[in-house]
């Protein structure tokens, strides 16, 4: 369940008392008269069941709530109640299946900025796994998957195309393309310093690589990690299973990639860094297709179920 606070104009509230009370799948509504401040309105308050939620927020914003007042979403832990379970079997699909558009689009909105921190931290996990891949360290490549924050970016690029949102997938694209060269370069320095104070070799990079070497001769087995990587990561967004997306992160090559590229760059070895430069392209291409491709089915899924097709 999710539960929704609004602010409302006094002149709106009629209207958006009547839609949610339209809408299949709210209970609980309270509406408190003069009791917003800032912006000055009323205070309207329900529970809606999670497939039922994009319904009704794309109402309340075609009401212009969100300009001339407030949406304000968050989802229940825990509801005892048996209102809030008939709203729930009332509502047509399955909220493991719902996606709340209006959240995913701020999600990946706040995900996909450029800022310091989402340098920082693609920046940290690409001198860790630069550390891996001249160690041929399994561990600490696997560590730098995880750290690495370019999944949001991919996600927002997905979500732009299928919201037909351009200016979320440009910020998506320059946080991408700005936060690997940033990284890549600031890696390269990293690389020039382990070299000079003894703790990088040319030779490590250039040695038998066992645990690394797949990571700049990338194949069609890389393709298709990256294409399942990115269907689990948006489902795992779309759902609210964020857990799953640790898995994804440690799926895919993306920072590994990038950080053997820079090392290799550094010691002037061309085919590592062109290997190297394929396997992230492959990589970031696998999952932004696969990402793309899952929000459209579940976009056209989701319009079905609400249709009633295919509803048990």
């Amino acid at each position: 369940m999710l539960h929704l606070r609004l602010i409302t104009p006094s002149d709106r509230t009629g209207e958006v008392v009547l839609l949610i009370e339209k809408t299949v799948g709210t209970t609980h509504l309270v509406v408190l008269p003069g009791a917003a401040r800032d912006p000055a309105g009323d205070v309207v308050m329900c529970d809606v069941a999670r497939e039922a939620g994009d319904e009704l927020l794309s109402g309340l914003r075609v009401l212009g709530i969100d300009t001339s007042g407030s949406i304000a979403v968050e989802s229940i832990d825990l509801s005892l109640s048996a209102q809030a379970d008939k709203a729930e079997a009332d509502a047509p699909g399955e909220g493991a299946d719902a996606v709340l558009w209006e959240q995913l689009t701020e999600a990946t909105h706040e995900e996909s900025t450029l800022s310091v921190t989402y340098l920082a931290f693609i920046t940290l996990a690409t001198m860790i796994a630069a550390c891996g891949v001249v160690l041929d360290n399994a561990i600490l490549i696997v560590g730098a998957m995880a750290v690495g924050p370019e999944f949001g970016p991919l996600t927002g690029i997905c979500t732009a195309v299928v919201r037909r949102r351009p200016r979320l997938a440009l910020r998506s694209l320059i946080a991408l393309l700005v936060g690997f060269a940033a990284a890549m370069a600031l890696t390269v320095a990293f690389s020039l310093f382990m070299d000079a104070v003894g703790l990088f070799t040319e030779a490590q990079l250039e040695g038998d690589r066992p645990n690394t070497g797949f990571i700049y001769a990338p194949d069609w087995f890389s393709f298709v990690v990256a294409v399942l990587a990115g269907i689990a990561g948006t489902l795992s967004l779309t759902s609210a299973k964020s857990g799953a997306l640790v898995g994804v992160a440690i799926s895919v090559t993306t920072v590994p990639a990038a950080a053997n590229a820079a090392v290799a760059l550094s010691y002037g070895d061309t085919s590592q860094t062109w290997g190297s430069s394929q396997q992230l392209l492959l990589n970031l291409l696998g999952i932004i297709v696969a990402g793309t491709a899952t929000l459209l089915v579940q976009k056209w899924l989701w319009s079905r179920q609400r249709q009633g097709v295919g509803k048990p």
